[in-house]
């Protein structure tokens, strides 16, 4: 049964197309009774703003966004989770009268995928976090109170990583969990948690990481999913690692934002698994015409 008014939603960036979001929420909304309509809003690079006050000028309760925006989604928000404050970018806004408020539900999404799908806990275990864009500064917050043994930002340009880690020292010696920034050709060695934060599989690359990066056994995962996740999970098997796309951290996020709108926490498990069979028959369907 629906209950509620129809509460009105969207995905914001640029581009947009391709985004599961609109399925994702969906099932969610009808998992929970709820009655949503939740749409894809492409906003031109230099009109993020102006879309995005239009859209909550028609009654919305509020949005995700994606790239490019999240940076300009941060600076939008007169009130911010901390976790957005200290990532600097924003996923997921509330609109409130009182003024918008800001979070980021991608860091949060990771740990709870990591932890409760792929049943792997961070507590004690080394992570290396590859890249230091938004990224990873969204999954630092969380990758942190998990309680790892250690945690090692590595990136391709040193000074980036370096920059990264100062902005969440402080709350790496509050939680004393030892935090520090390597280059990424040699990052270190015998990580048990691998999370890849980069760009590289947008331009089907896999990081240049050393040989004995990965402990045996270790989990790796990448944020992306689908066709573009393949070389690195390519790569991570060669590794004799555990590999590891982005669906789940994608539904878990999702997840987290719709807690923020509607007050309820969606279950996951059934929307991952549908989803997880949607993508995988898109890729498989997608290297068969490639392979033609």
């Amino acid at each position: 049964m629906v209950a509620g008014p129809l509460v009105r939603l969207a995905v914001v960036g640029h581009p947009v197309t391709h985004s599961r979001s609109p399925q994702i929420h969906a099932r969610f909304a009808a998992a929970c009774g709820h009655a949503i309509d939740y749409t894809r809003i492409e906003a031109p690079l230099d009109g993020f703003a102006a879309t995005l006050r239009a859209f909550a000028a028609s009654g919305a309760r509020g949005c995700n966004v994606t790239v490019p925006f999240k940076g300009e989604a941060f600076a939008a928000c007169a009130r911010l989770t901390e976790r957005a404050r200290r990532a600097e970018a924003v996923n997921t806004i509330v609109f409130e009268a009182g003024g918008w408020l800001g979070d980021n539900t991608d860091g949060a999404g990771l740990v709870r995928d990591i932890e409760g799908n792929a049943g792997v806990p961070l507590r004690g275990r080394r992570v290396l976090l590859l890249g230091a864009g938004g990224a990873a500064a969204g999954a630092l917050d969380p990758l942190l109170a998990a309680r790892p043994a250690a945690l090692v930002v590595a990136n391709r340009t040193p000074a980036k990583a370096h920059a990264l880690v100062e902005r969440f020292a402080a709350s790496a010696a509050r939680l004393d969990v030892p935090l520090s920034a390597r280059p990424l050709e040699s990052p270190g060695t015998g990580f048990d948690v691998l999370v890849n934060g980069t760009a590289a599989s947008l331009q089907a690359a896999v990081p240049p990481l050393p040989p004995g990066t990965l402990a045996p056994g270790a989990l790796a995962l990448d944020m992306m999913y689908g066709a573009a996740a393949a070389p690195f999970l390519q790569w991570a098997r060669g590794q004799g690692a555990i590999a590891r796309d982005g669906l789940g951290m994608l539904v878990e996020q999702a997840a987290e934002a719709y807690f923020a709108w509607l007050g309820v926490r969606p279950d996951t498990f059934a929307v991952l698994t549908a989803l997880r069979r949607e993508v995988d028959a898109a890729t498989a369907a997608a290297a068969a015409g490639a392979g033609a």
